[in-house]
């Protein structure tokens, strides 16, 4: 999903990666028509995001019947597995990964995005929330026209029942809006508060806040274009060996499929995130 929300993708790394980011502004003169004054030189800051090589995999192992009697071919199966649960498994890393055990350190993890707190002990989602979030980005002068909102959808089908003044039913129209034709609901289907809202299942929904232990969930808004998701080698190698010597008297096929990436933030005030909202 992340490249669907437009991360910056770095195929083709090699080695450990350095990529500058500013990290403060020049400054600006005023200055005469005369041409008896100049501008003044300054230098501003650049820093640097790192990213180096980590890599998931998945492994698994099929019988010499299960090839001769699966339709379709079981190793098609196990591949296009492999490519989905590797693909959910990049999407964790960029959104949540933990930053330890190997991981790469994902967006919700990121030192610096902004925070917008529900409650003591967590709270159901409103329109304050969605729109905090959105400014907790501009107040830092990183907002952009392409942030969007993404959560799982446990939260979700929770913002599809707000209503402009609540979540009864009188109480205005709905803030998701499905049809263009629709009063008050907005010139886009899948908007709430003038931004898009992209659904991934690898957001949390166990986070804990106050008395609510594992049941909270979080909802992320940014310029995913801050988000880069660099990939070493040739994205997702599959590789298919009897060789083994205990497996070979078996008639066992392994097949294991990684790939090595990592995810760096460029700006963490593009993002701003909520992470204890009930449903």
């Amino acid at each position: 999903v992340c490249g669907e929300l437009g991360a910056t993708m770095l195929p083709g790394l090699v080695g450990d990666v350095a990529i500058p980011k500013r990290t403060g502004d020049n400054s600006v003169t005023w200055f005469g028509a005369d041409n008896s004054d100049a501008i003044s030189e300054t230098t501003g800051t650049i820093g640097q995001v790192t990213m180096s090589p980590k890599t998931v995999g998945a492994y698994t192992k099929f019988s010499h019947l299960m090839r001769l009697q699966s339709t379709p071919e079981i190793e098609q199966v196990i591949r296009s597995g492999f490519v989905s649960i590797l693909a959910n498994a990049i999407d964790e890393a960029a959104l949540n990964g933990s930053g330890s055990s190997s991981q790469p350190t994902g967006i919700l993890n990121t030192s610096g995005i902004g925070s917008v707190a529900g409650g003591t002990n967590g709270l159901a989602p409103t329109l304050d929330h969605v729109i905090d979030l959105k400014k907790a980005v501009a107040i830092d002068n990183a907002d952009a026209a392409s942030a969007t909102y993404v959560t799982n959808a446990k939260v979700l089908s929770a913002l599809k029942q707000l209503r402009a003044g609540g979540s009864a039913a009188g109480n205005g129209s709905f803030l998701w809006n499905t049809d263009l034709s629709g009063i008050g609901r907005g010139a886009t289907p899948g908007v709430i508060n003038g931004y898009r809202v992209g659904v991934s299942n690898q957001v949390p929904s166990n986070l804990t806040k106050g008395s609510t232990s594992g049941e909270c969930s979080a909802v992320l808004f940014g310029d995913y274009s801050q988000a880069l998701v660099g990939f070493w080698g040739s994205g997702m190698e599959l590789a298919v060996s009897d060789s083994d010597g205990s497996d070979f008297t078996k008639a066992l096929t392994s097949v294991r499929a990684i790939t090595t990436l990592d995810v760096a933030v460029r700006q963490a005030s593009g993002f701003s995130a909520i992470l204890d909202v009930t449903t």
